[in-house]
């Protein structure tokens, strides 16, 4: 044990006065780790927050809208916004065998990741084409990717060579969903419904069961009684949420500086996205087991603005953070949740 200490002592004053072998050292060591550390996968339904924020507002610390399903057998994505594939990676995810995306409807906050995930899973492992589901017009988000990314496949097929980057699977495939089962295979089902995001048309959000668990994942929409209809007796649901005391104070500040384009740009995001204080009375009466608020309007970047969001909830009500986790043993009521 002191020998051990002594080491790290050692090597912290070789890191303060600059000493390279030491550096390299624990480099070296961080790296070992890093590799051959892989993430404990759940024997149930795992979901995992990859991005919580919406376009509003600013924290480095939160992605856009990303939620991960992680099941022995599946690993789906809903929606991948921007700074997604860097929450996947930092919680582990066994992105090597990526089983689909689904998409809630085309946003830039919610799609911009889909080439990054495409790579980054490939580049792990994961073999043929990966499918992107969605509703009607993912035929032309994917084919428009594909196109942008024609060159960057080529680069990287002549570089690595075909063994080890084969062009089977580079491409996006899509595939365009309307409300009803989507997916089902002997473990899993997922279900799409119709949400109200206005003007965009269809929007969808999606209900996965597997076993005697579930999880509903709202996408962007306002508080519509065809989504609760979907979430009855849900263990999960994950819903978009904007809070109307704090956007207002944003709309003030932006009409006082004279900025009046903003200002009325944040007036019309407040009727497409749920207000808060709407949620958690209906997500109770449809039976749903906890409610959890994420792709959050403004994103609530320091503690006094998630303060103010928590105003308008109850305390059984949870506020999403990136990596926050949910498992969801099978043959139980419980909900495990942390932070990866």
């Amino acid at each position: 044990m002191l020998v051990s200490l002594a080491i790290v002592v050692s090597l912290l004053i070789g890191i303060a006065i600059n000493i390279p072998i030491s550096q390299k050292f624990l480099l070296s060591r961080m790296v070992d780790k890093l590799m051959g550390t892989a993430a404990t996968e759940f024997a149930g339904l795992r979901v995992v927050v990859c991005g919580s924020a919406s376009p509003l507002g600013n924290d480095p610390d939160r992605a856009q809208a990303c939620i991960a399903v992680v099941t022995p057998e599946h690993l789906f994505l809903f929606d991948v916004g921007a700074g997604s594939p860097q929450k996947i990676q930092a919680a582990q995810l066994p992105i090597n065998r990526l089983t689909a995306v689904f998409l809630t409807h085309f946003h830039s906050d919610h799609i911009a990741a889909l080439p990054d995930v495409n790579l980054n899973s490939r580049v792990l492992g994961r073999t043929g084409h990966l499918q992107v589901l969605g509703p009607t017009g993912v035929d032309k988000v994917v084919a428009g990717f594909n196109l942008a990314y024609q060159l960057d496949t080529d680069y990287r097929i002549a570089h690595h060579g075909t063994d080890l980057m084969p062009r089977v699977g580079a491409e996006l495939e899509a595939t365009e969903i309307k409300p009803g089962i989507v997916w089902k295979d002997d473990k899993i089902t997922v279900s799409a419904f119709l949400v109200d995001h206005s003007p965009i048309s269809p929007a969808l959000g999606y209900r996965v069961d597997y076993g005697d668990r579930s999880v509903v994942i709202s996408g962007d929409t306002i508080a519509v009684a065809s989504l609760f209809e979907a979430a009855a007796k849900a263990d999960l649901l994950f819903h978009d949420a904007l809070s109307p005391s704090v956007i207002r104070i944003f709309i003030d500040s932006a009409k006082k500086a004279g900025r009046d384009r903003i200002a009325r740009i944040m007036q019309d995001v407040t009727d497409y996205h749920a207000d808060i204080t709407a949620l958690e009375s209906m997500s109770q009466s449809a039976g749903v087991k906890q409610l959890v608020l994420y792709h959050l309007v403004p994103v609530p970047a320091n503690i006094l603005l998630e303060n103010m969001f928590r105003q308008d909830i109850g305390s059984a009500t949870i506020l999403a953070d990136d990596l926050m986790y949910f498992d969801l043993p099978a043959g139980s009521s419980d909900i495990i949740m942390g932070k990866l």
